[in-house]
């Protein structure tokens, strides 16, 4: 079995809002000094997902990534917890990338592995939270698609079943493959990578495809991001009502809602 994973390379979610701040470009992030733009959570949950398959079902996992250099980064990383090929993929990176153009290169780059039987992806990045580049690639890829998957019930040559997460529960899918998984947070905790992974990740070839590579003459995005901002905090405060019983506080309460026309 052939399983390709697809990764983003994000801000790290957990950052303090005070401590990040906008570019003078006005569309991009900026991070606090010492620290890295980290692998999308659910992007990790994938990689563990395409870890176990391989170690109950055999075959080769790829993990792609679409982005500058410094994407590499979280290529390794996923060569460290036991991937085996890596492909960075020359393009936008972060909130730079619109879903269609980076599901145009995925698609295209999946395209150019050998036969793949299985596409991985987090449900949705951290980032934007958009949940809309995974679609978007299974259309490119002409693959049936079920996100967010919580668990994998069974793994077949031909087929799959999955448990989806729903508004009301949970749904029990059964997809054909080759079938493309957005994966939950809810289905595995990542793994640490080993020593002997990190050493090995850090050696290995990683080879960048560009735009001309992939037989891509144009890219056009759907969605041109303008100007990111930050909304100024605002101002709050607190008053306390006066009184001794339930009785009178709650009088009290009414009388001062109501001076403020809001009863």
């Amino acid at each position: 079995m052939h399983i390709a994973v697809a990764l983003k390379q994000v801000h790290d979610p957990n950052t303090p809002p005070v401590l990040l701040r906008i570019g003078e470009d006005g569309r991009t992030l900026e991070l606090p000094a010492g620290m890295s733009p980290t692998l999308n959570g659910y992007d990790a949950n994938a990689v563990e997902v395409a870890l176990k398959l391989k170690e109950v079902c055999g075959g080769t996992i790829t993990v792609l990534s679409v982005g500058d250099d410094s994407t590499k980064n979280i290529l390794r990383r996923a060569l460290g917890m036991g991937a085996d090929r890596a492909v960075h993929i020359s393009g936008p990176s972060g909130l730079n990338g619109d879903s269609h153009s980076i599901a145009m290169l995925l698609g295209a780059a999946v395209k150019k592995l050998p036969s793949v039987d299985l596409v991985l992806c987090g449900r949705q990045a951290s980032d934007s939270d958009a949940g809309q580049v995974l679609f978007l690639l299974a259309e490119q890829l002409n693959l049936p698609a079920v996100s967010p998957v919580k668990f994998i019930q069974r793994v077949e040559r031909n087929f799959a079943i999955v448990d989806r997460m729903a508004d009301n529960g949970i749904q029990r899918v059964r997809v054909t493959l080759p079938a493309l998984l957005g994966v939950s947070s809810e289905i595995n905790k990542p793994r640490t990578a080993s020593l002997k992974g990190v050493m090995l990740a850090k050696r290995a070839e990683i080879p960048t495809w560009t735009q001309g590579d992939l037989g891509i003459e144009e890219l056009v995005p759907a969605l041109i991001l303008r100007r990111l901002y930050i909304e100024s905090a605002t101002d709050s405060s607190a008053e306390m009502v006066p009184g001794i019983s339930a009785r009178e506080i709650g009088r009290a309460l009414a009388d001062r809602l109501h001076q403020e026309g809001l009863i």
